[in-house]
């Protein structure tokens, strides 16, 4: 009987759209205010950040090989303990400079291929660590020298779901622009509709960040929209989009099927401050899940799940590196509208 009642209640997440196609829609350019972007993207700017930055995705650095990564103009390397622990450092090896990165790690000591020299992630020669931390999800590098700011014990992680409850993926692109051209693109949530109907139809932003907020939940943009899964069926959802920090913006669902799912957007510099043609990492976590039932199944498989996740992600970046690389060469060459 409890079955049957179950299955009574269950309600397909999938509506059928009837409203305007692509060129129907109302224009958003008028809503979409410069000024607005701008005082949004200058207080994110001025959140700490504690000097952390996202480096990859915590599966990425596996245990027995090193990683390398280079942040701002800096090359670190990172691996595992034997333990599992995350470690982290410059990338090249203080004896003389050997890419550590493609050097061996053996029982958790990172070993340099051109003579040896061992390094267990603590201060050896001259080389010194560089503080680092594991979310579970993505990992993270502290660089003072590159950050510039005061210091902070551990990078600001983003409200997930719970550990477990969840299945996430981690998509990452390289684009020809700085972070804030990459936070700028996610702080104009009305070039959905617009520019990815393939994603996105009937955008409507229905809170914009206030203008002297208190707090970061005050700083936010909500937002109703439907994600299109094929034709007119779609998912409808209210999602909320803020920066809790300078090179982050995350994207929640507050109401809807994947309610407390995340969409973390990550822009790491790969070029130091000064360089002439600037490169960015994004890095981009997608943290699904659902009350349904059936989400067993899906965290189930996760491996086979991972690559589409990755893919739409990457489907939505060809557009929106377009978007921050033009926003760039715009500013680059003082012709930016805003």
């Amino acid at each position: 009987m409890a079955d049957r009642a179950d299955k009574a209640r269950w309600t397909s997440p999938l509506r059928r759209r009837r409203g305007p196609g692509w060129a129907e829609q109302t224009p958003t350019w008028r809503a979409a205010r410069p000024a607005l972007i701008a005082d949004t993207l200058k207080r994110a700017s001025a959140r700490p950040s504690g000097n952390w930055f996202v480096v990859g995705a915590s599966r990425a650095v596996r245990p027995g090989r090193p990683c390398g990564r280079t942040v701002g103009g800096v090359e670190v390397v990172l691996w595992r303990s034997e333990s599992g622990d995350l470690r982290a450092g410059p990338g090249a090896c203080p004896h003389l400079g050997a890419p550590l990165r493609d050097s061996r790690v053996v029982c958790g000591t990172l070993m340099c291929h051109w003579h040896g020299l061992a390094l267990d992630g603590s201060a050896f020669a001259g080389w010194q660590p560089y503080p680092a931390h594991d979310d579970g999800v993505l990992v993270w590098v502290r660089l003072d020298a590159v950050g510039g700011e005061e210091p902070t014990e551990r990078p600001l992680v983003p409200d997930r779901p719970a550990p477990g409850s969840g299945v996430d993926a981690v998509y990452t692109t390289v684009g020809r622009c700085e972070p804030q051209d990459v936070v700028a693109n996610r702080l104009d949530p009305w070039h959905g509709s617009w520019f990815h109907p393939y994603s996105f139809v009937d955008l409507t932003v229905v809170r914009e960040p206030r203008g002297e907020p208190q707090g970061e939940e005050d700083d936010a943009f909500e937002v109703d929209v439907s994600f299109r899964v094929a034709g007119r069926l779609v998912v409808p959802v209210r999602a909320e989009f803020s920066a809790p920090e300078p090179r982050t913006v995350v994207m929640r669902i507050t109401d809807g099927e994947g309610a407390t799912s995340v969409v973390e957007t990550h822009a790491t510099p790969l070029t130091a401050a000064d360089a002439e043609r600037p490169r960015t990492a994004v890095i981009e976590a997608v943290v699904a899940a659902s009350d349904r039932r059936g989400f067993a199944l899906a965290r189930a498989a996760a491996p086979v799940l991972r690559p589409l996740m990755r893919r739409t992600a990457g489907r939505l970046w060809r557009d929106d590196l377009a978007y921050a690389e033009r926003r760039w060469e715009l500013r680059s060459s003082g012709r930016f509208p805003g």
